[in-house]
């Protein structure tokens, strides 16, 4: 029991150590919009059992309202495992509502939430505490913000 809770003050005390802007290849600054979308934090943070992401999708503008954009958003661990792909919630775009996974769905302009059951890749078992990072991509841009799951 005190390696796990040694393992976990170590993953927090790295997470905090991690600098908050991304300088790996094809990831650019969580906190910045980028012109095809933005990724906001999921509420709550820490969450125990289920979370929601909001995000969204096209410029504020929202020059064209019937063009499509690519979007997919996956949760990973810290070792970059694919953890899960939240379904969609809700929005203000011409979606189906409910139940979608957020996997190359094509969404036109808007604001949308995600929601994610804390379940690892649709099975019942709930994932482990600790920091997980989640991907949003649209037409092949990156963004991406960390979490933090607690039991």
């Amino acid at each position: 029991m005190m390696l796990r809770w040694g393992a976990l003050c170590f993953v927090l005390v790295l997470s905090a150590l991690m600098p908050r802007v991304l300088t790996a290849q094809g990831c650019q600054n969580p906190s910045r919009e980028s012109k095809t979308g933005a990724l906001k934090q999921n509420y709550p943070n820490p969450f125990n059992p289920e979370t929601r992401i909001p995000f969204t999708v096209g410029d504020e503008k929202c020059v064209d309202p019937g063009r499509q954009f690519k979007v997919s958003l996956r949760i990973y661990n810290i070792l970059s495992q694919l953890v899960a792909i939240p379904v969609l919630q809700g929005g203000t775009g011409n979606v189906a509502q409910g139940g979608v996974k957020i996997a190359n769905l094509m969404l036109t302009c808007g604001d949308y939430v995600a929601y994610w059951n804390g379940k690892f890749m649709d099975t019942r078992n709930e994932v482990a505490s600790g920091v997980y990072l989640y991907e949003l991509r649209i037409d092949g841009q990156s963004l991406v913000k960390r979490m933090l799951v607690t039991k």
